[in-house]
């Protein structure tokens, strides 16, 4: 645990030093999607091929199949999800030169594949770098696991969040919001800043079977290895690969209480 706390001081010291070249995207907050006549035309398209929902499940807030004017979603009861969450500064604004094509590639797969290629190199401040501020955003993850959801794995990065959900009864969306809005005003008093902690869009994979979810609990649980922070999955201490036992269950996973 010594060399991971180690690692992780490092990491953050390393983000603090970039400050200077690096600033924080400051991202609008407009009350209706930007127009993505591209991005629009994608997502009907995938409506089009999509299950129908039910009356009671669009009565609950989900939404199937659309956007909010950067990146695809898909929200439907009973599907299990791979998102990934980013603080605000994880692309820095300084470097958009380095990281705007890759939100204008068109093939899904790939655009997630390069942004989280980009996110591992760890710019930006990498709050969540700090073990404070890495617990309370696991414990918010947690606290309503087998609840309102289930947490199938997870992984909190020094800048950004990976994570397998079960989604019940409600929208990964209204998910997204309260996980965000929790850690980032806890987050925030502990810095003693104010502002965006998070940024607004995240991305998310539907799981279609048994052999691509082996691959996404795989991704979370080795992200800190491929990004060379631990060199053991189990070492990293705010992973779910550290609850699965020989035969690859998680225990010790019930309900925990935000710090």
């Amino acid at each position: 645990m010594s060399d991971t706390k180690a690692t992780s001081k490092a990491s953050l010291n390393e983000g603090t030093q970039r400050r200077a070249q690096t600033g924080t995207l400051k991202s609008a907050r407009p009350s209706a999607p930007p127009y993505n006549p591209r991005l629009q035309k994608l997502v009907d398209g995938k409506q089009a091929w999509a299950v129908p929902l039910d009356e009671a499940a669009k009565a609950k807030g989900f939404r199937g199949w659309h956007q909010r004017g950067y990146l695809p979603h898909y929200d439907a009861p009973g599907v299990t999800q791979m998102a990934t969450l980013r603080l605000a500064d994880s692309l820095p604004a300084s470097r958009r030169g380095e990281w705007e094509h890759l939100l204008r590639i068109e093939d899904d797969r790939e655009r997630r594949r390069r942004l989280e290629e980009y996110l591992d190199r760890g710019l930006g401040e990498c709050w969540l770098g700090q073990p404070n501020i890495a617990e309370l955003t696991e414990g918010a993850l947690r606290f309503f696991d087998g609840k309102r959801y289930q947490l199938q794995a997870w992984v909190v990065m020094p800048n950004h969040v990976h994570l397998l959900v079960e989604v019940w009864d409600m929208p990964l969306g209204e998910l997204v919001k309260s996980w965000k809005g929790f850690a980032a005003r806890k987050a925030n008093k502990l810095l003693g800043r104010s502002g965006d902690f998070w940024e607004r869009e995240y991305m998310d994979t539907v799981i279609t079977d048994e052999k691509h979810w082996q691959t996404a609990v795989r991704y979370i649980e080795n992200n800190p290895v491929k990004a060379k922070l631990v060199s053991n999955p189990k070492a990293w201490p705010w992973s779910s690969a550290r609850f699965r036992d020989e035969y690859g269950r998680i225990t010790g996973s019930a309900g925990l209480k935000p710090a």
